[in-house]
């Protein structure tokens, strides 16, 4: 047996939020490939042979609605890959607050039996977020989809950056809570991609490498050493991760 036959998808039935594109077409391509039933969301159009393909708007409340109902259940694994860039109208929606309704939708509906999974795409734009604890736990608290794009916009987290840093914050939170019902969630924290020219000089991420470590790439070297490379987590300090905030018992 191959070792990508540990993980494949038979008999499952997988939905993939933001599977047009990028990381959420890759991911939804995959899963298929590994034997699963796939049904794809999203707002652009779906191209995935095979795929069932239902149209989203995750800043509407009411596109969400509809899609869910269409999608069905059982889900088995719930990819939510959908985000966008700083500058789109309802951002603080589409990459958190729809996602959040979503899955509360689907667990109301009991689409979400034991056993099944949550991943979602955060980015590493996220990381960080114990240090605005305080202000994430509010967010986290509001009840619905409209007061928690209303509070984002009040506070100044309708943007990219605290999208990301309340979606690491929600699977924190939830992964206990939803690990009592059977039910796994994750979240992965991508870099940006760091063009191969970037890598070169040392301007990529986050920012450029130490101006010591640029002299030394710009020296000429003996023809058998490697050539140094420089990318984002270069350029970002190093730091132990604490221990998340939410414990067992103060989960809720």
């Amino acid at each position: 047996m191959a070792l990508f036959d540990a993980f494949r998808y038979d008999g499952k039935r997988v939905l993939v939020v933001g599977g047009a594109t990028g990381m959420g077409a890759a991911a939804a391509e995959l899963v298929q490939e590994a034997g699963a039933e796939v049904v794809v969301m999203d707002f652009a159009e779906v191209k995935l042979p095979g795929a069932k393909a239902i149209h989203v708007n995750l800043a509407d409340k009411d596109s969400i609605d509809a899609a869910v109902d269409e999608c069905g259940g059982p889900v088995h694994a719930l990819f939510s890959c959908a985000g966008v860039a700083d500058g789109t109208p309802g951002i603080e929606k589409i990459n958190f607050v729809g996602h959040r309704h979503l899955i509360d939708r689907m667990l109301a509906g009991g689409m979400l039996p034991r056993g099944s999974a949550i991943g979602f795409i955060s980015s590493a734009a996220g990381l960080g977020w114990e240090s605005n604890l305080a202000e994430i736990k509010e967010y986290l608290d509001t009840p619905d989809f409209e007061s928690g794009s209303a509070w984002a916009i009040e506070h100044g987290y309708a943007d990219y950056f605290h999208s990301k840093q309340a979606v690491c914050a929600y699977v924190a939170r939830q992964a206990f809570p939803l690990l009592k019902q059977g039910i796994r969630l994750n979240a992965i924290c991508p870099d940006r991609p760091t063009p191969r020219w970037r890598r070169r000089t040392g301007r990529c991420g986050w920012g450029s490498a130490p101006t010591s470590a640029r002299r030394r790439a710009s020296r000429p070297r003996h023809r058998s050493s490697r050539p140094t490379r420089w990318c984002s987590s270069a350029a970002m300090p190093r730091r132990r991760s604490p221990a998340s905030p939410w414990s067992a018992t103060s989960a809720t």
